[in-house]
């Protein structure tokens, strides 16, 4: 686990975070970089959803940086099954130390003891290593491919990998109870 990472509750000062990552090199493998309203009315999303249960995003924050990335879970229908999204992005600075997959499941912790549907699935392009490692590193189990519609209206060819929510993960029960989750 990442030393000293927390995650914060999302909040109407964290669109500067998700607007940093609107780059081409941030959007590459998510059909590139985004027109200012469509972050903009992500973001109003983002802040719903714990208002309507439907989920929660989060603040990827360390000791000396507050906002490193963000991670988060909602709800989506996916083959019949309520089921929870995961996403992610760590901001270029701040990959490769293990802050993405420490994230996700500090994340899944919390979509567990306070979400309501047993599965959380991720849907990296095929091609995308980086996400797929995360996957594979916060205890995903990878089902297969899978053609999913993003952006709306495009389809990509993803890995769908999937986590079981009722399944503690060992490590992050014991890490997440450290951190502000």
């Amino acid at each position: 686990m990442a030393p000293d990472l927390r995650l914060e509750p999302w909040s109407d000062g964290d669109l500067e975070l998700e607007l940093r990552g609107n780059t081409a090199e941030m959007k590459v493998f998510l059909g590139g970089e985004e027109p200012a309203d469509a972050i903009v009315a992500r973001h109003k999303r983002f802040l719903e959803l714990p208002v309507t249960g439907a989920g929660q995003m989060f603040r990827i924050a360390l000791p000396d940086a507050p906002g490193v990335g963000s991670v988060g879970y909602w709800e989506r229908e996916w083959q019949g099954e309520q089921v929870y999204e995961m996403g992610w992005h760590v901001l270029p600075e701040y990959q490769g130390r293990g802050l993405a997959s420490a994230a996700v499941r500090l994340a899944a912790a919390h979509a567990r003891t306070h979400g309501r549907h047993r599965h959380a699935h991720a849907y990296p392009k095929v091609v995308n290593g980086p996400s797929n490692g995360v996957c594979r590193k916060a205890g995903f189990t990878l089902l297969g491919e899978a053609d999913f519609e993003f952006p709306k209206g495009t389809l990509i060819r993803c890995n769908d990998w999937r986590r079981d929510l009722r399944v503690a993960a060992g490590m992050e029960v014991t890490q997440a109870s450290g951190h502000e989750v």
